[in-house]
């Protein structure tokens, strides 16, 4: 396997296809999943002639359990340190959910200072921030996030397999058609992972506010989000995002659920890659 290793002992594992010297498309996944869950992407852009690169976030997937840096902080690290072990260049990073905020921490703080990024994209994620605060009435009630917390901790098995069944991919709306193989992909990412890894990551992708490194990129930015996003709200997600960055492209997809990548692939594939062309 391909990995590398971090200033604080990390291993992290990646995927590296396509030729070398094509623009790279980089793919963040979300929780608690891996960067197996961009397959469909890859193969994608990998079949017009780009690059793909993926990683698995600490503690998820084929990446190491480490018991420290569960926090939005070392995910942009870690990405960095991916970008910089493969000298990536003008190339498009692409984050869902939670590694929307992954990208949106790493462009601000990593990509833009070393010229490594060329444009970005947010699917479904997570900033400036989920958590309702005063600042932030539309957000989330931390009383959602504790009982996740709860849930995982008592039966991490069981909470997972919850999550994808339901309101993950919108199986949970009367008539959905429930696709049995893409639920079972999706319990199997998370329970490659570290229970620890998910249960901080919870706070990460809910309590990290986000707002300063949404202001700070400057490359042009694709935020897409479905309106009936059930994990993480557009309103306080994709709608707040187009009003910090400063050069955004909005595009809100009516019924899609959180996992729209995976249910409606054809349509996301072709609306990214036309972004990427652009």
């Amino acid at each position: 396997m391909a990995t590398l290793i971090t200033q604080d002992g990390a291993e992290i594992f990646y995927k590296d296809w396509g030729p070398k010297d094509a623009q790279p498309i980089v793919f963040h996944h979300g929780w608690p999943l891996s960067s197996d869950d961009w397959d469909a992407q890859m193969l994608f852009f990998l079949a017009q002639g780009y690059r793909v690169v993926a990683h698995d976030r600490r503690g998820h997937g084929r990446s190491s359990q480490i018991d420290t840096g569960h926090d939005m902080d070392h995910y942009a690290a870690d990405a960095s340190a991916v970008a910089e072990h493969l000298d990536l260049t003008n190339a498009v990073h692409i984050g869902h959910s939670t590694g929307g905020g992954e990208v949106a921490r790493y462009v601000a703080k990593f990509g833009q200072p070393q010229g490594r990024v060329a444009r970005a994209v947010l699917v479904s994620s997570v900033p400036p921030l989920m958590l309702q605060t005063a600042n932030n009435p539309g957000g989330t009630p931390i009383a959602v996030f504790d009982a996740f917390r709860t849930a995982l901790a008592a039966n991490r098995a069981s909470f997972l397999l919850d999550v994808a069944s339901g309101p993950f991919y919108g199986f949970n709306r009367p008539g959905a058609n429930v696709t049995e193989a893409v639920v079972r992909n999706w319990w199997r990412q998370g329970m490659m992972g570290s229970a620890l890894a998910h249960y901080e990551g919870i706070k990460a992708f809910s309590e990290t506010d986000q707002t300063d490194d949404l202001k700070a990129i400057t490359v042009p930015t694709l935020v897409l989000q479905g309106d009936d996003d059930q994990v993480v709200p557009y309103a306080d997600a994709a709608l707040m995002q187009v009003k910090l960055l400063q050069n955004a492209t909005l595009k809100i997809y009516a019924g899609y659920p959180h996992g729209m990548l995976t249910t409606h692939a054809d349509v996301l594939n072709a609306d990214l890659l036309a972004f990427v062309r652009s």
